[in-house]
Parts: structure tokens; sequence; C-alpha cells
């Protein structure tokens, strides 16, 4: 595990623009579609980003970590933990825990893992391509 740890720029510039994208969503945008599921989406993304910024984990096995982690804080919010710890006018407790369950939210958490596995392979992919072709052109002179 401690093997793992490195810095990856490109995971650590992700993950700060989609949390300021984040933070610019929960300030200024305030209807039904973007804030609560493209949010919640994001979110699930923006945590796999940071962990990835830090740590090389196995794609598959972060973004499950990522996901049921996610699961866990949305059956949390079902179970009133905010309230249960006597946080509920804590601000920060509602934004960071959240406060109320909503099945589309696991949809939403799922699309996040979905969109990381996608977007993983499709790099996976085009980097494999990369590989060949760089490996090609030093073998054929």
């Amino acid at each position: 595990m401690i093997n793992s740890f490195r810095l990856n720029p490109t995971f650590l510039i992700l993950t700060i623009l989609l949390f300021f994208i984040k933070v610019l969503i929960a300030l200024y945008v305030h209807e039904s579609i973007v804030r609560p599921y493209i949010g919640d989406l994001q979110v699930v993304i923006l945590i796999y980003c940071f962990i990835q910024s830090f740590f090389d984990f196995p794609v598959f096995k972060t973004a499950i970590g990522v996901l049921l982690f996610s699961y866990i804080i949305e059956i949390l919010q079902y179970l009133k933990l905010v309230d249960l710890l006597g946080l509920q006018n804590s601000k920060a407790a509602n934004i960071i825990m959240g406060n109320s369950f909503e099945w589309i939210d696991i949809v939403a958490y799922t699309g996040g893992f979905a969109t990381i596995v996608l977007a993983e392979k499709i790099t996976a992919s085009r980097k494999q391509k990369e590989d060949k072709s760089n490996y090609h052109s030093t073998i054929v002179p």
C-alpha cells in the first residue's frame, strides 16, 4: 500500500477543477437538475480523482470503493446521522454529509462510477494505441 503513493499531476488538476466547479454549482446554481443530480454524479468523480492524485490504485477497485463510500453516505442520510449527532444546525455538516435520502442520488452516484470506468477505459485504450504506435516507429527505420 505504501508503495502505491505517488503524485499524479493530471488527477490533481482534475481534482482542483472539479472541486471549484462543485463549489460554483453549490453557490450559484439553484435549479432542479444540475445541482442535485449532476452534482452527485460529479462528486463521485471528484473523490476518485482526489484518491488517484496521490495513490496508484487499480481503477476498478478504486471506483468501486468510491461508489460504496457514496452509497454509505446516502444510507447515513436515510438514518439522519446529522440529526443523531446533534449537528442539524451546522451548515458545514449539512453540506458535507447531506441531510436527505433520495433513491435518485444512488442512480447519480452509479452514473459517476460508470463515467469513471468509461473514461478510464477510453484513456487506457488511447494510451495502448499510442504505445503501439511509438513501438512500431522505433522498430521500423
